[in-house]
């Protein structure tokens, strides 16, 4: 387990990652992308599903669709069919069931960058 995820200072916290995409949802196999936030991490991250069994996003605002805002936390949680990782942002929560998952993180610049 990497213990940065949880000091909100490291670039690798998850905390004011913004969601920038979400891919094959509704399928067995899914990807969900975070973007950097320049002030605060160097990176983005990508995480991958396996064995998805359920997905939802809840939104606090329907008109906001995927656009759930910065993340504020996430948990990962023990479940029948394998772990329910929940991460909860300012406008609404993303929820993915699944046998297992991956995260990494890649290397990007920020658009303030020279």
């Amino acid at each position: 387990m990497d213990t940065d995820h949880y000091d909100f200072s490291s670039r690798r916290c998850v905390k004011d990652l913004t969601l920038k995409a979400v891919r094959g949802a509704g399928g067995e196999e899914m990807e969900v992308e975070f973007q950097h936030n320049c002030w605060k991490h160097d990176q983005d991250l990508l995480i991958r599903y396996a064995g998805v069994s359920g997905f939802v996003i809840d939104p606090v605002d329907e008109d906001r669709g995927t656009d759930l805002g910065a993340v504020i936390l996430d948990e990962i949680l023990p479940h029948r069919d394998g772990c329910s990782h929940e991460i909860a942002c300012w406008d609404g929560t993303l929820t993915l069931v699944c046998r297992d998952l991956q995260a990494t993180w890649t290397d990007t610049a920020c658009s303030g960058e020279s």
